[in-house]
C-alpha cells in the first residue's frame, strides 16, 4: 500500500497537516494531498481538524527516536490525528513500545497496513479522542459503533490476532535459523568450488594456447612446403606438358617455348639467401600485407541458467525457453557435467519412474542405475555445483532418491509454458495467474535462487519511458507505476525531481538510456493506465515470444499482425534505430493486443 492511500481516507475535516517527522526522512513527496490541506512542519499542538505526522524505525538518523513520537503525543488535543509510519518490518515491528503512551494519551488506533517502501514497512493512524470510537474493517471502511460490542470486538480480535502472530514469528525465527545454518554450512564449499572451476578454466586455457601454438607451426611448415611445390620446375614442366596433352594441335607448336623459357628463368627463380628471405616473402605478397590466422578465449559472466538435468521430454523443452538445457544419460553423464560445467545438476522424479533412459531409477529394480546416479551426483559436487532433486510426484515413487545427498529438494510441479494454453477457452485472468505463480520461469526462479544462479524473472523486467510536466503529471505517473499489478523495475525520466516516491518504493528512477529488457512509452501523461496493463502485456509476450506488444486500428487481439502501435518492445529493438513500420519487415515478430477478454 501507498502511503497516500493509507492517509487519505483520514484527511475528512482535516485542514492542517503537520510533520513532526524528525532525522532524514522527508514525507512530502509521498503525501500528494489535496487541495485545501496545508502541509506545516515543526512543533505544535495537534487538536481538531489537524493530522501529525511521526516516524519510528531502527535508524535514528532517519526515523528519529522512540522519544520523539512520545513527545508528539503529549502535544495530542481531542480531535486530532496522527499517521506514524515505521521503520521496521512487519513482524520485527515493537508497537509494544509506544502502545502503552498511545493509551496514555488517549489515543486509539483505527487503521494499520503494510508501506511498499523501501525504508518503510508500515503505518497507522490514529485519534485522539475521549471515547471509544468505530474500527475499520479490512477494506477501510468504518465499522457501525455500537457500545459494548465494539469493545468485545476489538478485544476478541486482538487475543487471537496475538495467537496467530505468535506462531508466524516463532516460524519465521526458526526458518531463519535454518537459512543462516544452510548459508554457512555452503559458504566454505562454494568458495571451494570456485577455486576449483578457476584452476580448471586456467588448465584449459593452457591447453588450448598449446594446441594453438602446434597448430599455428604446422601451418606454417605447410604453407612452405605449399610454396616450394608451386615454384618447382617439375611441376611447371608437368603443367606444360598437361596443357600440350589437351590441345595437340596448338600447344605442340608452343611446347618447346615454354619448355625454353622455363630453362631461362631458373637461375631467377632460385631461393634468395638466408639474410634476404623476410625481404622477398614481402615482396612476394600480393597486396604487400601479411595476414595472421589467431583463435580468440573470452570468458564472460553468465546471464542464462545452465541446467544438467535427469529430465523427461516435456520437462527439457519447457526448461529450453529460459535455460540452457543439457540431459545427461547413463552413459555420459559424467562427461556432460564435465564439459559443460552446468550451474546445477537437476534430477526430476518423474523422469525416473517414468519411461526414459532413467526408468526405474530410485525404485530399487535397477541397481546399476542408482549406482551411475550416484556416481554422477559425486562428479557434480566435486565439481562445485548443486545437486537438486526436483520431486514433482510421490516420494514414494522412487524412495531410493531420498536417500542420496541433495543440496536442494524443490516440492513443486515444473510449471506451465504460457504458449500452451489457449487464451480464448482459458481467459485472460488464467493468463495471468500462471503467469504470476505457476509458469515454468516462475519455477525455474525459485531454482536459481536455491542455487545462486542467474535469475530467469530478471527477463521480465520493464522500463517506462515518461516526461511529467508538472505536479500534476508526477503524481499520476507515482500513482500509475506503483499500481501495476507487474511493476516496472526503472522509471527513466527527462528530471527525476519530485519522484522520491519511487525511488522509495524499490523503483529505479533516472535519465538516459534504458537498461531493463523492455521498454513501455508512457511519454502521454493524460492516457488512462489500468493496473493490469503491464501485466497483461508481459503475459501476451510470453505467450507469443514476439519483439513488440501494441495494438492495431483493427483491434487485433493474440495474434501476429505486420504492424502496429507498440506498447512494449524489446530494448534491442527500440534502441536500433529502426522506424516501427519497418519491424516487420526485417524479421521481427509483432503481435497484438487489445486489452480486452478474448471471446
Amino acid at each position: 500500500m501507498r502511503l497516500t492511500d493509507l492517509l487519505h481516507p483520514h484527511l475528512d475535516g482535516v485542514t492542517t497537516v503537520v510533520d513532526a517527522t524528525d532525522g532524514g526522512l522527508n514525507l512530502e513527496p509521498y503525501l500528494h494531498l489535496p487541495d485545501g490541506v496545508a502541509l506545516h512542519h515543526g512543533e505544535r499542538t495537534v487538536g481538531e481538524g489537524e493530522l501529525v505526522l511521526l516516524s519510528y524505525g531502527p535508524d535514528p538518523e532517519l526515523h528519529g527516536t522512540e522519544a520523539d513520537c512520545l513527545a508528539v503525543l503529549q502535544r495530542m488535543r481531542p480531535g486530532g490525528r496522527g499517521l506514524i509510519v515505521f521503520g521496521h518490518r512487519g513482524p520485527e515491528l515493537p508497537y509494544h513500545r509506544i502502545l502503552e503512551a498511545l493509551v496514555a494519551h488517549h489515543c486509539q488506533v483505527l487503521r494499520a497496513a503494510p508501506l511498499d517502501y523501501v525504508h518503510l514497512h508500515a503505518g497507522a493512524v490514529f485519534a485522539r479522542t475521549d471515547e471509544l470510537l468505530p474500527p475499520y474493517d479490512w477494506f477501510g471502511r468504518p465499522v457501525p459503533s455500537e457500545g459494548f460490542a465494539t469493545a468485545l470486538r476489538i478485544a476478541d480480535e486482538y487475543v487471537l490476532a496475538d495467537l496467530v502472530s505468535r506462531s508466524l514469528r516463532a516460524r519465521m525465527l526458526d526458518l531463519e535459523h535454518t537459512l543462516e545454518e544452510a548459508e554457512g554450512a555452503r559458504g566454505p564449499a562454494h568458495q571451494d568450488g570456485l577455486a576449483e572451476r578457476l584452476a580448471a578454466a586456467v588448465r584449459e586455457k593452457e591447453q588450448l594456447a598449446a594446441t594453438l601454438r602446434g597448430a599455428r607451426e604446422r601451418i606454417g611448415v605447410l604453407e612452405a612446403r605449399v610454396a616450394m611445390l608451386e615454384g618447382s620446375t617439375s611441376l611447371r614442366v608437368g603443367r606444360a606438358l598437361v596443357s600440350a596433352a589437351r590441345s595437340p594441335r596448338r600447344g605442340a607448336a608452343r611446347l618447346p617455348r615454354e619448355l625454353y623459357g622455363l630453362w631461362r628463368g631458373r637461375a631467377r627463380t632460385r631461393p634468395a639467401p638466408p639474410h634476404t628471405a623476410p625481404e622477398a616473402a614481402r615482396e612476394a605478397a600480393p597486396d604487400g600485407r601479411l595476414h595472421l590466422a589467431h583463435r580468440a578465449f573470452a570468458s564472460t559472466p553468465r546471464d542464462r541458467l545452465v541446467i544438467a538435468g535427469v529430465l523427461t521430454d516435456s520437462t527439457a523443452a519447457g526448461f529450453a525457453a529460459d535455460a540452457v538445457v543439457n540431459r545427461v544419460l547413463p552413459h555420459d553423464g559424467r562427461l556432460i557435467v564435465q564439459r559443460t560445467d552446468p550451474d546445477a545438476l537437476v534430477v526430476q522424479l518423474s523422469a525416473c519412474t517414468g519411461d526414459g533412459p532413467w526408468s526405474l531409477t530410485g525404485t530399487g529394480l535397477a541397481p546399476d542405475l542408482d549406482r551411475k546416479l550416484a556416481e554422477l551426483l559425486t562428479e557434480a559436487r566435486a565439481s562445485g555445483r548443486s545437486c537438486v532433486l526436483w520431486r514433482d510426484g510421490p516420494a514414494s515413487a522412487a524412495p531410493g532418491l531420498a536417500r542420496l545427498a541433495w543440496d536442494a529438494v524443490l516440492d513443486t510441479d515444473t510449471g506451465v509454458r504460457l504458449a500452451s494454453l489457449d487464451p480464448a477457452a482459458d481467459g485472460r485472468q488464467r493468463l495471468r495467474e500462471v503467469f504470476r505463480t505457476d509458469s515454468t520461469r516462475v519455477r525455474l526462479s525459485e531454482l536459481a535462487r536455491r542455487i545462486g544462479a542467474p535469475d530467469p524473472l530478471d527477463e521480465r523486467r520493464i522500463c517506462v519511458l515518461a516526461a511529467p510536466r508538472d505536479r500534476a503529471d508526477i503524481a499520476r505517473l507515482v500513482a500509475q507505476v506503483l499500481g501495476q499489478m507487474h511493476r516496472p523495475a526503472e522509471v527513466v525520466v527527462p528530471d527525476p525531481t519530485g519522484l522520491d516516491e519511487l525511488t522509495a518504493a524499490g523503483v529505479t528512477v533516472r535519465t538516459g538510456e534504458p537498461l531493463a529488457p523492455w521498454v513501455a512509452d508512457w511519454t502521454d501523461p493524460a492516457e488512462d493506465r489500468p493496473g493490469t496493463l503491464l501485466l497483461d502485456l508481459m503475459c501476451a509476450q510470453e505467450y507469443s515470444g514476439a519483439d513488440a506488444v501494441g495494438s492495431t486500428l483493427a483491434a487485433d487481439d493474440y495474434t501476429f499482425v505486420p504492424e502496429l502501435h507498440p506498447l512494449l518492445v524489446r530494448r534491442s529493438l527500440l534502441t536500433s534505430g529502426v522506424p516501427p513500420e519497418l519491424w516487420a519487415r526485417q524479421g521481427h515478430r509483432l503481435f497484438a493486443w487489445c486489452g480486452k477478454e478474448p471471446s
